[in-house]
């Protein structure tokens, strides 16, 4: 989260007021993130999130916010955005969208134990059986036509070594995209980008209690891809020492565990696990040499280093991670 709009805090009153959410009584600049504005807005009937649009367009947001929606309808504890006198829950601040979702309980666990992982293991499984009922459609706007479409844009700001693994490894990913295990694999709405900083936990807990999932949030990189890519993004996160980006067995054997009770994987999804896992690597690495090299102006922008996922991609191609290593 950034700001890149500043929002005064009587536009923000009146805003919310529209909205029915009550007396607007503070209001705080989010710095984390890089792709939207956010505001943190605490009115006298609860604590909200005010999200301003910066590079998704009308046309695209109602899928996400829509998403949010049906996920909350199901049982999925993710925020709900809030709807005008009309039902719509996609608005307007200055000319750009806007919306307003309801702000979850507790905070992120940035050093997961196995327990964590097992508990968002579990909870993904569910968001993508819950999603499956969701009728409105739209691709992953991070999947591999964009990384076709990126990498030519930040070769040049790589060294030699850097460039060559850029490189092969989107031809990689273009050769498994036409095989039919890959096809075969099974799609569905996914997160695509739910980091340890997108799932929240109860904190007050007592010493020795099971963690407490408390809601998955920002879902703005949404999309239908496949449901083990949106696996793979998970390990790459919540099961890696992010130091030296190596797998942490441990802690990815109980989230995949914990996804299995819920839902196991297909055979082609067993097969593809190592694709998928350095699919996953690479599009962050994309991402984040962009937002590096090409990064928009912002009141509070913080970009994500880049190099960390380059090392998680070979750590990926240098020790593989199948199933069958998980589950031994």
């Amino acid at each position: 989260m950034a700001v890149y709009t500043e929002v005064s805090f009587d536009e923000a009153k009146e805003f919310l007021a529209r909205l029915q959410l009550g007396t607007l009584q503070d209001m705080k600049p989010c710095s984390g993130g890089i792709e939207n504005t956010n505001y943190f807005v605490t009115t006298d009937t609860g604590a909200y999130v005010l999200t301003l649009f910066e590079r998704l367009t009308f046309e695209q947001l109602p899928y996400y916010l829509r998403l949010m929606k049906h996920l909350a309808a199901n049982g999925i504890p993710v925020p709900d955005p809030a709807a005008n006198a009309d039902g719509d829950v996609l608005h307007r601040i200055q000319g750009k969208p806007a919306a307003v979702v309801n702000r979850l309980r507790g905070g992120s666990e940035l050093a997961p134990t196995a327990a964590h992982c097992a508990t968002v293991g579990e909870m993904l499984a569910r968001m993508h059986l819950a999603g499956q009922s969701f009728e409105m459609r739209q691709p992953n706007l991070r999947g591999l036509p964009w990384w076709n479409e990126t990498v030519p844009v930040v070769l040049p700001h790589l060294d030699a070594p850097q460039a060559e693994l850029l490189r092969a490894e989107l031809a990689y990913q273009n050769h498994v995209a036409v095989q039919a295990e890959y096809v075969a694999l099974p799609r569905g709405a996914i997160h695509a980008d739910l980091f340890r900083d997108n799932v929240m936990f109860a904190h007050d807990l007592g010493d020795g209690a099971a963690p407490e999932l408390t809601g998955f949030f920002d879902f703005y990189f949404a999309g239908v891809d496949t449901w083990l890519f949106d696996l793979a993004v998970c390990l790459n996160d919540w099961c890696v020492d992010l130091a030296q980006g190596a797998n942490d067995l441990e802690r990815a054997r109980a989230f995949v565990a914990a996804y299995q009770t819920v839902r196991p994987l297909t055979a082609s999804e067993r097969a593809l696990l190592p694709a998928m896992l350095r699919a996953g690597a690479l599009r962050f690495w994309l991402s984040r040499l962009w937002d590096f090299y090409l990064p928009r102006d912002a009141a509070l922008l913080k970009p994500h280093d880049p190099t960390h996922f380059e090392r998680v991609l070979r750590q990926r191609l240098e020790h593989p991670l199948t199933l069958s290593e998980l589950e031994a």
